[in-house]
């Protein structure tokens, strides 16, 4: 019996492949915007209202600058199917929260809530959330106040500051999506 390599080949273009790295930078001369290049592609994105931030705090607005890993794809199911993606997804039902408090357990973790409890709700009234690639920022080991619910997720129509997170179009996340997968490295800064 032959011992053997498994080798995988693609059918499709290169630009199908998944990605290896995606590198986010900032705009010159404008903090909280910035540049997401993902192989031979460079799309706009809006940053925190910190600008990136080395040392990230809980409420800084700033942007992490590291290297991480995308976990999961979130996306709101009752208003686009589930898109094109290589990432573990979940459809957000309207419990599914973030925690944010530095004294509780679950701080930075996906919860569900009970009504009226807090946590960032992850089903909101505007589309900043309807896709949310969740990253692994603070989360090995997770330290009370370094900053919870980084995202990946959709802009506002002027490209405002988030509160830290890294925001883009609908159409520019739909194709990133389809080359993000869980051993894509994504590196701010």
């Amino acid at each position: 019996m032959k011992s053997g390599n498994i080798s995988i080949t693609y059918d499709k273009t290169s630009a199908d492949r998944p990605l290896s790295l995606i590198r986010i930078r900032p705009a010159a001369g404008n903090s909280r915007r910035g540049w997401l290049t993902a192989g031979r592609r460079s799309i706009p994105v809006a940053l925190g209202r910190g600008g990136i931030r080395a040392n990230k705090r809980e409420g800084d607005g700033g942007t992490p600058r590291g290297s991480f890993r995308a976990r999961r794809l979130w996306w709101r199911a009752d208003r686009s199917p589930r898109p094109r993606t290589l990432l573990p997804a979940r459809a957000i039902s309207s419990q599914d929260a973030w925690c944010e408090d530095v004294a509780d357990r679950h701080y930075n973790r996906p919860i569900r809530l009970a009504p009226g409890r807090d946590g960032d709700r992850l089903k909101r009234g505007d589309h900043l959330y309807d896709f949310i690639v969740e990253i692994d920022h603070n989360t090995r080991p997770r330290v009370a106040g370094r900053g919870s619910a980084v995202f990946l997720h959709l802009a506002r129509d002027n490209f405002g500051p988030t509160a830290g997170c890294v925001s883009m179009t609908r159409g520019a996340m739909l194709q990133l999506l389809r080359r993000l997968g869980p051993r894509t490295r994504i590196v701010i800064g």
